[in-house]
């Protein structure tokens, strides 16, 4: 235990007691700002932000952990489709476990409540590095500005407290001790007093996403050091840099509360070179906190069955439309989350299901023909302009999604229809952005091999 420690405890008693009762009453509450607005953080903050992102770029990312055995990483741009130049420390699995392990037991000597100060002094200190982070998770991921500052920021450390209290919350739950007495007749009362102590599980393995480096990753970090687990970080190739910089960052708050930052590690790869195979196959490996595509995650569920599994994989989401008193809101919605973000997240439909003979809306029948001209037209008149499809959609992150996009195309012609092309559009502030739009195929249930 440190003073430090101690002090973060009381300093962020009453955030924690906030989230808590977040937890009970399930009602809406951030400690964060979810805009990027210069109203809310002056004209200053914005441009640092940038300013910090653009004088990493060319450079070594300089990142103190054991373990260094060269140079890696080779990520490009969504937008500029341009290197970063971008290099980071290439860690050897073994130091990064031992390091880890040496790590826990000064960690696991802390209360719930100093676990949880150390913590939630990491995610303001996260939180401010939001404009930097917003431009790092643009050009790696192809998120949005808005998106990247918001869903990748302010929302993801919503995410990370959410589990922080949890985690807080089930430690709470077992009590330090307790007197037990029991009477056995003839016997006579037996006495028992019993002490409990958590312990922890092991080293944690996260493996990030391409499209949303922090979502799941500020969770995994905030849930696995609450409850006493180290944390070994491995981004996708694409996207190491956010994850870079919220790795130094808690590191730097771990070493100056007086902890060993080895808590928080970093082992980032190339697609050429991949490293995830020897970390959540090590014997030192003991959780699997895994995002990204549901192939990779079955392979994880069946070939790690001796580790405690995590996966949260690509879902392929379906709306079913049967009748509406807001047509106008309906397609409005649908239009809306269809291109948000080129359709990357995990939670965007896929299969929109309407009954042939039309559905009911606002009191009257329309047409299956009319509501999909609704639709099309909606998604059009968003990517019709430039500056409008910049703000939802983005860039795409990887150029197999548009080999996906043509892949469809040539398969409706044999089970469907094109109801609106995909097309690219012109971002007016990147003129070199890989860019696409919703590509809507019309075919019918016989055909589930397309759109299953």
């Amino acid at each position: 235990m440190t003073q430090q420690a101690a002090d973060l405890a009381q300093t962020h008693a009453n955030t924690l007691e906030k989230a808590l009762e977040a937890c009970r009453t399930r009602a809406y509450w951030s400690p964060f700002k979810e805009s990027p607005s210069s109203k809310i953080h002056g004209n200053e903050k914005p441009a640092e932000g940038k300013a910090a992102f653009e004088a990493m770029l060319g450079k070594p990312f300089e990142l103190d952990q054991p373990g260094e055995i060269g140079r890696t990483g080779y990520e490009v741009s969504p937008y500029t489709q341009k290197p970063l130049g971008i290099d980071y420390p290439k860690a050897d699995p073994d130091a990064l476990f031992a390091a880890a392990r040496a790590a826990m037991p000064g960690w696991n000597a802390l209360t719930p409540e100093e676990r949880a100060g150390v913590c939630l002094e990491m995610a303001f200190r996260l939180e401010d590095q939001a404009f930097a982070n917003a431009h790092a998770t643009m050009h790696t991921a192809g998120q949005s500005y808005l998106m990247a500052f918001s869903g990748s920021g302010a929302n993801a450390l919503d995410r990370g407290v959410e589990a922080l209290a949890y985690g807080y919350k089930a430690l709470k739950d077992i009590p330090q001790e307790a007197e037990w007495e029991k009477n056995f007749g003839a016997g006579g009362d037996v006495r028992l007093k019993k002490t409990y102590r958590t312990r922890p599980r092991g080293v944690a393995v996260v493996i990030c996403c391409a499209t949303f480096p922090m979502w799941n990753a500020y969770p995994a970090i905030f849930a696995n050091l609450m409850t006493g687990n180290p944390v070994i970080l491995k981004p996708h190739p694409n996207g190491i840099l956010p994850v870079a910089m919220a790795v130094k960052r808690c590191r730097e708050v771990l070493e100056s509360a007086g902890f060993d930052p080895n808590l928080v590690l970093l082992a980032a790869d190339t697609r050429e070179a991949p490293a995830t195979i020897d970390l959540i196959q090590h014997a030192d490996c003991a959780i699997i906190d895994y995002t990204g595509s549901q192939r990779f995650g079955t392979w994880i569920e069946q070939n790690c069955r001796d580790k405690l599994v995590y996966t949260e994989t690509a879902g392929c989401n379906g709306v079913v439309i049967e009748s509406t008193d807001d047509l106008d809101g309906l397609i409005n919605g649908l239009a809306n989350v269809l291109c948000g973000f080129s359709a990357q997240m995990c939670t965007t439909p896929q299969n929109i299901h309407v009954p042939a003979e039309g559905i009911v809306a606002d009191g009257e029948r329309i047409t299956f023909d009319d509501f999909a001209d609704r639709l099309t037209e909606a998604i059009a008149e968003r990517t019709g302009n430039p500056k409008r499809a910049a703000a939802l959609c983005a860039a795409v992150q990887a150029e197999a999604s548009l080999e996906l996009i043509e892949k469809l195309r040539g398969e409706a012609g044999r089970a469907g229809r094109v109801r609106l092309d995909s097309h690219p559009y012109d971002h007016p502030d990147f003129p070199d952005a890989r860019t696409a739009t919703p590509l809507v195929i019309e075919t019918d249930a016989d055909h589930s091999e397309l759109y299953s």
